[in-house]
């Protein structure tokens, strides 16, 4: 494996050129949106600050978040720093308002973003002499096109197959010799399963090599079950639209967190109910500052995302900061009679219990004033529904698990194989039904 391959030399530098770096970006990027961007020149100015205020990196606490509820309020180019003719790219995510999150890009952010897909990629593995499939949805959402720019810059065949048309991707696979697969990890699965069915062995009839995982969180055992049916070398990437799409962050193959480019973002990690900044180590709310971006500047975004920040040299030689493997989201997190549950913990023992497949559905309902949870999950061999011993016993195994994970029980439904929903994009795996009516 090419571990100690760098793309850049941006990834090397000490603390104190981040240090610097940052800092001057970040003032830069403060006189910038409070010339050009009413929206944060009114919140900076309502917060008691001036542009000159920055001093230091730590006087970044001191600005408003930014959240998404502002990209709908200033729906779709309230939040600009350049006029249009200056874009050349649009793209958007859809949000449960009806009205998307619109993100644009100057050419410099296209090359930005290019330059970091490429050290995104490098980290993963992929060079010159990788064929790439890209099975992400070419649309507005920035996935797609986001790595097929990067992979095509440090020199890789790209395959733009998009999602969908499992039974083709696997024939394309095939054909033409893919060596990396850029997917959602719920996919991948998905595409596995499909090629088994085609008589096609994803481990040992394909030429796959790296695995690069987005667009959704996945746990650590989801990349050994994807690692152990694919035959690859998984890695997953970070990112977001409002901040650039996928190039924020990713894992290097030391696996020892996702590596973000310092040199373009700042992250922080807060209290994600007091809005606090947390020191290293601890677990909290991801908050990112993008310092390079001309057409979109944001300033402390929260991401809703729980993680932790880790700034130690990197096995790999690279010296910026890591994010750990996203534990949950702080707007997905449930609270079940007062305890806290991440749909991670959940995934984290299914894929791992033995007999049952790695897909899944989690029902959250109410049982009179109590809540209650349930869990479907696809059984591996349907003949185990044959036998209630069999069936009862690996029901109250993974019943279990869960209890001794959560803290609180679980009704657990075995299911027959491939009788839960596939997702060619983000898996929507948890049903709330306590808010209907």
């Amino acid at each position: 494996m090419n571990q100690q391959r760098i793309w850049s030399t941006s990834e090397t530098l000490s603390r104190d050129e981040y240090h610097a770096i940052q800092l001057k970006r970040l003032k830069d990027t403060v006189d910038r949106v409070c010339r050009d961007v009413p929206y944060y020149s009114e919140m900076i100015k309502n917060a008691g600050m001036q542009p000159g205020d920055i001093k230091d990196l730590d006087d970044l606490s001191a600005i408003p978040f930014t959240v998404k509820e502002d990209f709908r309020v200033n729906y779709p180019f309230g939040l600009f720093a350049v006029p249009k003719q200056q874009i050349v790219r649009f793209h958007a995510s859809s949000g449960t308002t009806g009205k998307p999150t619109v993100v644009g890009y100057t050419k410099n952010d296209m090359a930005t973003w290019t330059e970091l897909i490429a050290r995104l990629v490098t980290m993963a593995g992929v060079t010159d002499e990788d064929v790439a499939q890209i099975a992400f949805g070419y649309g507005l959402f920035t996935g797609a096109f986001g790595l097929h720019q990067g992979l095509e810059h440090v020199g890789a065949s790209v395959i733009p197959m998009s999602s969908g048309n499992t039974q083709k991707q696997i024939m394309i696979m095939q054909d033409f010799g893919t060596t990396a697969l850029i997917s959602t990890p719920s996919y991948a699965l998905h595409m596995a399963e499909v090629a088994m069915e085609m008589g096609v062995d994803p481990a040992n009839d394909l030429n796959l090599k790296w695995g690069l995982f987005g667009g959704e969180g996945s746990t650590e055992a989801m990349r050994q079950e994807i690692n152990r049916v694919w035959g690859l070398f998984a890695t997953e990437n970070y990112g977001m639209s409002e901040l650039m799409g996928p190039g924020v962050s990713g894992e290097c193959q030391a696996l020892k967190g996702m590596h973000i480019s310092e040199d373009h973002f700042i992250p922080e990690i807060i209290d994600p109910a007091t809005g606090q900044v947390l020191n290293e180590g601890e677990v909290g709310e991801l908050v990112i500052t993008t310092i390079t971006k001309e057409a979109l500047p944001i300033l402390r975004y929260r991401t809703k995302d729980i993680t932790s920040l880790h700034y130690e040299t990197c096995d790999c030689g690279r010296t910026t900061v890591r994010m750990a493997k996203i534990q949950g989201r702080s707007d997905d997190m449930l609270i079940l009679g007062g305890v806290n549950v991440f749909p991670s913990q959940i995934e984290e023992v299914l894929v791992s219990s033995d007999g049952i497949g790695p897909h899944y559905q989690i029902k959250v309902f109410k049982q009179g004033y109590l809540d209650r949870i349930e869990v479907d999950v696809e059984l591996v061999d349907a003949e185990v529904l044959d036998s209630f011993q069999l069936l009862d016993s690996l029901t109250q195994s993974i019943r279990n698990r869960l209890r001794a994970v959560l803290g609180i029980d679980a009704k657990v439904t075995l299911v027959e194989p491939r009788s839960l929903a596939r997702f060619e994009g983000k898996a929507k795996r948890v049903i709330d039904m306590r808010e209907e009516k």
